[in-house]
């Protein structure tokens, strides 16, 4: 019924949930039916995530650097060859990031931060899959640098976990960009950000956990895990005047159109 278009299946901190097969199964007992769980250092998470896609129908990964690990060294030394060979050698791979600019908490330079992104959206672009993006103060240069790289349209993607100024919803829509919602949009004092979503077309609206992190109500403050998306979902349904079998028909039809490359089982 829904998919889950963003989690963290491999962080230490949902291990609480138990191991991936196990939260996988807790998620499709409660109506998830798919889920792409993303990298964010290519230099230590690769192989784990492919071996928790291989081991499971409609669970697909992404391979990126996350903009906290922009200035490890070892998240420079990939290039964008490197990624779009990665990404071509495994068909469970479905998309590249998250990758992006993070100016709240700055851990890594901002110099950093932009060579990575920029290297990000070339390899999208040379390889033609979606870009998931991650944004948290930064939403001028965000912005430019997409409009920068769009490559007259070609770059495609999301701006995941959306939390940011309207502006950036409006630049990234008119770029072609989906915006998918997290538990945030439940949150009481999301007021702005629920604007934000009543003016997003519905084919570009997509859910997401970003699981472990930001659980939605009633499951504020807990580990959140992907079969809470349905919380979101529904919150959403019915903040769109929808029916829970209508929204999640419409988000799950969005997600197989971004994210091509996914083969549903």
């Amino acid at each position: 019924m829904w998919i889950d278009s963003h989690c963290h299946l491999n962080h230490p901190n949902i291990r609480e949930k138990g191991k991936p097969d196990e939260i996988i199964t807790a998620s499709k007992k409660g109506g998830v039916d798919g889920l792409l769980t993303i990298c964010c250092r290519m230099s230590k998470e690769m192989d784990e995530l492919a071996s928790i896609a291989k081991a499971n129908d409609n669970v697909w990964y992404s391979i990126g650097t996350h903009p906290h690990d922009a200035g490890l060294d070892a998240e420079k030394a990939f290039t964008v060859d490197d990624i779009v060979a990665a990404a071509k050698a495994d068909p469970k791979i479905i998309a590249i990031g998250e990758s992006g600019l993070d100016y709240y908490y700055d851990n890594s330079p901002r110099e950093d931060q932009i060579t990575s992104f920029r290297k990000h959206m070339r390899a999208c672009v040379k390889i033609d899959l979606p870009l998931v993006v991650h944004s948290r103060d930064a939403e001028e240069d965000t912005a430019q640098l997409m409009k920068e790289e769009s490559a007259g349209g070609k770059l495609r993607g999301v701006m995941h976990c959306f939390s940011s100024k309207k502006i950036l919803a409006e630049e990234a829509l008119e770029l072609g960009f989906y915006i998918s919602f997290s538990g945030i949009v439940t949150f009481k004092k999301s007021g702005e950000l629920r604007e934000t979503a009543r003016n997003v077309p519905l084919d570009k609206v997509l859910v997401e956990t970003d699981a472990p992190y930001l659980a939605p109500v009633p499951y504020r403050g807990k580990t959140n895990e992907p079969a809470y998306v349905a919380k979101t979902g529904e919150f959403l349904a019915d903040f769109y005047g929808l029916s829970v079998e209508e929204f999640a028909k419409i988000t799950t039809e969005n997600f197989y159109r971004l994210f091509n490359k996914a083969k549903s089982a």
